[in-house]
C-alpha cells in the first residue's frame, strides 16, 4: 500500500520517501551560542508505523547515543514500510557538559509532561510530548547505569501488558524487568499519549562497551523487523537464550565502607551465601565479605572502587516470571 499520508512535524512537512534532518533549537548557551537538537527522519513510500529511536536523556549515558548512531549509521533507520524517527541526544546541554541534569540542575527525565514556561528541563520535556511523540507508536528510549553501576543489558516495561511482553521477547535482551511507570518519566508520558514504549537499559555513565552496543543495536533490528519495517537485506541475529523475565529485584548495599572489590560478573547466577565482593580497609589490616542474600540473577554492578556503606552495590533478581 503506498504511503500518501502528509506528516507534519515541527513546523516542517516530511513527505512519504523523504529523508529529513531537523534541527531543534531550544535555547542558547549562555555565550549566546546556537545549540540544536537534530531529529534525523527517513520515511518510506509504503505505509507503516512511526518509530522513535531515542538516547541521551540523561546528558551522559552516551552508550545510547552510539546505539542510535549505528543504527543510523548502518541505514537501519531507512524502513521498509512506515517512519522512523532517530535522536542520538535528547539533552544536548548534559552532552556537552558530561552530565545528567540541564543546567537547571533538573532531572529531564521527572518533569514529564513538562511545560511550555517552565525550566530549560521542563520545557524541553513539553516540546517532546507536544511536537515529537503524538507523532510515534512505538519507542525505544535507550539508557545505561548512572554513578559508576554497570547494567546487563535489559529491557523495561510495566507490568499487565500483552503487547509491551511481546516487544520485549522480540528485543530479546539478556534480561526483561518488570518496572512501573514512574511519575514525571519520558516512559510514562509516552504510554500516557499512547505509545507502546520500550525502555533499554545498559552499561554505565561516561562509558562506550561494545557488548552493551551490540546488544541495543541487533535488538533494535529484531523489534523493526517483527513491525515488518526492516529492510530485508540487513541481517538478523536471534540470541541463543531467551530474555529471562524478572518479576522483582532488590539492591544489595555495602555493609561497610571501604576499598571495594567486585568477584562476580554481570549478568551472572548466584547463589544465596555466595561471596560476591570483599571490602577493605586501604592498610591491610581488615576484609569483609559481602554475600549474596538469595539465589538471583546479577544484573547491575558497582564498578566503583570505593564504597561507603549502605552504597547500592548490586541489583539481584528475587522473582522469576514462570513461563505457563
Amino acid at each position: 500500500m503506498k504511503n500518501k499520508k502528509v506528516i507534519e512535524l515541527l513546523g516542517e512537512t516530511i513527505l512519504p520517501g523523504e529523508s529529513r534532518t531537523i534541527d531543534v533549537e531550544i535555547a542558547k548557551l549562555h555565550t549566546m551560542t546556537k545549540v540544536k537538537v537534530p531529529v534525523i527522519i527517513e520515511r518510506s513510500k509504503i505505509d507503516g508505523p512511526t518509530v522513535l529511536f531515542s538516547a541521551c536523556l540523561h546528558g551522559d549515558e552516551i552508550n545510547g547515543t552510539e546505539i542510535v548512531r549505528q543504527i543510523i549509521r548502518k541505514q537501519i533507520n531507512k524502513p521498509k514500510r512506515g517512519t522512523i524517527i532517530c535522536i542520538p541526544i535528547i539533552n544536548i546541554f548534559g552532552f556537552l557538559n558530561q552530565t545528567r541534569e540541564f543546567p537547571d540542575k533538573r532531572d529531564l527525565n521527572r518533569v514529564f509532561p513538562g511545560s511550555k514556561k517552565g525550566s530549560l528541563a521542563s520545557r524541553f520535556a513539553h516540546f517532546l510530548v507536544t511536537e515529537i511523540i503524538p507523532k510515534v507508536d512505538y519507542a525505544v528510549d535507550f539508557h545505561a547505569g548512572g554513578a559508576s553501576r554497570f547494567n546487563a543489558p535489559q529491557i523495561r516495561i510495566a507490568p499487565n501488558s500483552p503487547e509491551l511482553k511481546e516487544l520485549a521477547t522480540v528485543f530479546n535482551s539478556p534480561f526483561t524487568l518488570y518496572s512501573k511507570n514512574i511519575k514525571g518519566s519520558f516512559r510514562n508520558a509516552s504510554t500516557n499519549l499512547g505509545v507502546k514504549m520500550l525502555l533499554f537499559e545498559g552499561g554505565k555513565s561516561l562509558d562506550l562497551n561494545d557488548m552493551i552496543t551490540d546488544d541495543g543495536y541487533q535488538g533494535a533490528k529484531r523489534f523493526l523487523n517483527h513491525l515488518n519495517m526492516l529492510n530485508p537485506k540487513k541481517e538478523i541475529k536471534t540470541p541463543k537464550e531467551k530474555s529471562i523475565f524478572i518479576e522483582k529485584s532488590s539492591w544489595i548495599r555495602a555493609n561497610y565502607s571501604g576499598m571495594f572489590h567486585g568477584i562476580v560478573k554481570i549478568g551472572s547466577l548466584v547463589n544465596k551465601g555466595e561471596i560476591l565482593a570483599t571490602i577493605s580497609d586501604p592498610f591491610g589490616k581488615v576484609e569483609h565479605k559481602l554475600k549474596a542474600p538469595n539465589t538471583g540473577f546479577i544484573i547491575n554492578v558497582n564498578d566503583a572502587p570505593i564504597v561507603y556503606q549502605g552504597d547500592a552495590v548490586f541489583h539481584i533478581s528475587t522473582k522469576l516470571e514462570i513461563e505457563n
